[in-house]
Parts: C-alpha cells; sequence; structure tokens
C-alpha cells in the first residue's frame, strides 16, 4: 500500500474535546488509512497511519 493516501473526499472530524479557540487534530479515516491534521493549520501537512498502527497509538494513549 502507498504511504500517501488520497485525501480528496476526506471528510475531516475534529473532537468534541477541542478548546474554545479549536485548538486540537482533525481526523480522517479512508481507505484503511488514518490520516490527522493540524485543525488550526489544515494546510500543513498530514500524518497518515494504517488502521493497526492507529489503534495501537490509541491503545498507548489509554493506558499511559
Amino acid at each position: 500500500m502507498p504511504n500517501e493516501a488520497d485525501l480528496s473526499r476526506a471528510h475531516w472530524r475534529i473532537s468534541s474535546y477541542s478548546g474554545p479557540d479549536g485548538d486540537c487534530v482533525a481526523v480522517a479515516f479512508l481507505n484503511g488509512r488514518v490520516a490527522i491534521r493540524d485543525s488550526k493549520n489544515p494546510n500543513s501537512g498530514t500524518l497518515t497511519f494504517t488502521t493497526t498502527e492507529w489503534q495501537t497509538f490509541l491503545e498507548k494513549l489509554r493506558t499511559a
């Protein structure tokens, strides 16, 4: 699978836990990949992960 995901049809979501200034990351789920970006600066780039990598990341956060 290529490292770059096609984000042209991504539906970005911002956490309901976002601060009043919108300080948060935006996340999009597409074709077995998870993309994240800065919600205040969406053109600054994205990081993409496989769903397995994303689940591992979330599990580590929950147990930290």
